[in-house]
């Protein structure tokens, strides 16, 4: 039975043809859903005219029908009408309701099936009952697809092109960047669908106190210190995201590798070239941090996190005992103390020994001879041509896929050159990182106040410099009091310095 036929079987029975609206924007920048207002307030006119009631009105809001997304509306509509709600479907155009072909002749079988027309505002009835009614609707389907794929292609070169030209590609305003200009720009507030305005800003340049954070982040990770510090350190700070909301472990990783620190330009995840903005961190420190970051031996997962100065650092120096101590509570301890991983021998109060171990630490770091702990420069690397280097790995496996694209090389001339390229990219990154990796002893070595240097530092620092200064052992204390009075036997407490070039006592 043809959909014209049901609906003057409809009228003749004297009630009114049952139709429901669909409606869909592909992309709705505002959030206000007034494209979708439009859509409706056209069928609604449309049904008025033809004296159809409508029952029901589908919205898919900022869902495109070429990409693939499931558009929950639609389904429901479709089983809404295979129960058969309604014989007539509405809608703007035919390319709101499919851009695929495999969606189209489901859509034919199901109006088929139960007898159910379309009719659109721009493209008029679409009379899927007759041969030459489903020819048009196919045809009108590869129309809209080719629309679309045109329009993705030409979203993507522009997107290219701005990559390219190192000009900002919008979305969230990157942390570090987003100088206001003075001037006032209109936008829509997705909550509550109003129009606001907001300061307009310039990408191109560094937020100053941003900056300064971003840099500061840097040189922490260089100088072994840690992401949780540095969330640690933001929270403290009253620093946030961008979005205002409080800088998480995955924030503080994302901001940190993010190539837009050293003024590097990135289309779909590939580095193309330098961006016209200023560049915030010194690319070897950038590339550095990435390869810390990425050190598969580096520990990433959360889990728990050391809360004293010498736990796991400090050694176990009972008898020829290879391992290291651990801070503990048990064992009807009344404070917590330093014992062996083993579990052997007693504890040392960690609380006593961390202070002693700072206090030497200070000490040491004070004298006028200090600097010779530092450690010698990284001679014979030549950062700018490491980097030059870099680029021209990276141009190559950008004309490997260009060739292998264009059929002059096939796939496995394509894979072999692109493995031999990483493999040499990830050499060069590896040497860039230890040209920047900064010895962490720099900052407190030459500082007019050591101390207040030094109480300043996050935990993790504090233990970068402990392992790269000095090994420190706990050995069987003697018992009963000291000579000075007390009962803590300091001289149990071993430090072997490993940068020294002069003998930390003096002699």
């Amino acid at each position: 039975m043809s959909p014209t036929l049901r609906s003057a079987i409809d009228v003749a029975a004297g009630g009114k043809t049952r139709a429901v609206i669909y409606v869909r924007i592909s992309q709705d920048r505002t959030g206000a859903g007034l494209g979708v207002d439009r859509q409706r307030e056209d069928c609604e006119a449309l049904a008025s005219r033809n004296g159809w009631e409508v029952v029901e009105v589908y919205v898919d809001n900022d869902v495109s029908a070429f990409s693939g997304k499931l558009r929950k509306d639609y389904r429901r509509m479709l089983a809404d009408l295979d129960d058969g709600k309604a014989t007539v479907v509405i809608a703007w155009h035919t390319d709101r309701l499919h851009r695929s072909p495999t969606e189209l002749e489901e859509y034919i079988n199901l109006s088929e099936k139960r007898g159910i027309s379309t009719h659109t505002v721009q493209a008029g009835t679409i009379d899927l009952s007759t041969p030459s009614g489903r020819m048009t609707a196919r045809i009108l389907g590869a129309v809209a697809r080719q629309e679309s794929e045109h329009k993705g292609e030409r979203v993507a070169r522009a997107r290219r092109q701005k990559a390219l030209a190192g000009e900002w590609m919008g979305g969230i305003r990157p942390f570090g960047w987003g100088v206001p200009t003075g001037e006032m720009r209109k936008k829509v507030d997705r909550k509550t669908g109003e129009e606001v305005e907001v300061p307009e800003l310039d990408m191109m340049k560094a937020v100053p106190e941003e900056a300064e954070a971003l840099r500061y982040w840097t040189d922490e990770i260089l100088s072994g210190g840690s992401i949780r510090g540095l969330v640690k350190w933001c929270a403290d700070k009253g620093i946030t995201t961008t979005r205002g909301n409080p800088v998480t472990h995955t924030d503080m990783r994302d901001m940190l590798m993010r190539p837009r620190n050293a003024g590097i330009a990135v289309y779909r995840g590939e580095e193309i070239g330098r961006g016209k903005w200023e560049p915030i961190v010194d690319e070897a420190k950038y590339r550095a941090v990435v390869a810390i970051l990425k050190d598969p031996a580096r520990t990433t997962t959360p889990g728990a996190q050391p809360k004293w100065l010498g736990s796991l650092l400090y050694r176990c120096g009972r008898g020829e005992c290879p391992h290291y101590v651990y801070v503990t509570q048990s064992g009807g301890r009344s404070y917590p103390s330093y014992r062996c991983q083993t579990g052997h021998g007693g504890g040392r109060r960690a609380e006593v020994v961390d202070q002693y171990v700072e206090d030497t630490i200070v000490e040491r770091l004070s004298r006028p001879d200090a600097h010779d702990l530092l450690q010698p420069a990284k001679d014979g690397v030549d950062v700018a041509a490491l980097q030059a280097e870099s680029e021209q790995i990276r141009r190559r496996m950008t004309d490997l896929a260009a060739m292998f694209g264009a059929g002059q090389i096939d796939m496995g001339q394509f894979t072999q050159g692109t493995d031999i390229a990483r493999a040499q990219l990830e050499g060069v990154t590896q040497q860039l990182a230890r040209a920047a990796t900064q010895d962490p002893l720099v900052g407190l070595v030459g500082a007019p106040d050591v101390r207040k240097v030094w109480k300043a530092l996050e935990l993790d620092r504090k233990r970068a410099v402990l392992r790269a200064l000095v090994e420190v052992t706990l050995k069987t204390p003697r018992p009963g009091r000291m000579p000075d009075g007390g009962y803590f036997d300091y001289d149990a407490v071993v430090f072997s310095w490993k940068l020294r070039t002069h003998n930390p006592e003096g002699n």
